[in-house]
């Protein structure tokens, strides 16, 4: 690491795993779309505000890493 940048052999393993993360968030956001939809229509009412709150963490979790990779390169 020089001047406080990551050398492009240090970078891909950071990448790779930020992307399965994203990926995993991404799953989890499905989910929990298809789990609350399915319950609303069943009669459900009370899930849908939890799941929504849920899902709004994981886009703020994709936004912060999306911010880390840009202060990455």
């Amino acid at each position: 690491m020089k001047n406080g940048r990551f050398a492009r052999a240090q970078r891909m393993p950071i990448l790779n795993s930020i992307l399965a993360i994203v990926v995993m968030l991404v799953v989890l956001q499905l989910w929990l779309l298809t789990a609350s939809t399915n319950a609303y229509l069943g009669g459900d009412e009370q899930t849908a505000l939890p799941a929504a709150f849920v899902s709004c963490i994981c886009l703020l979790l994709n936004v912060g890493l999306l911010r880390y990779l840009y202060r990455l390169d």
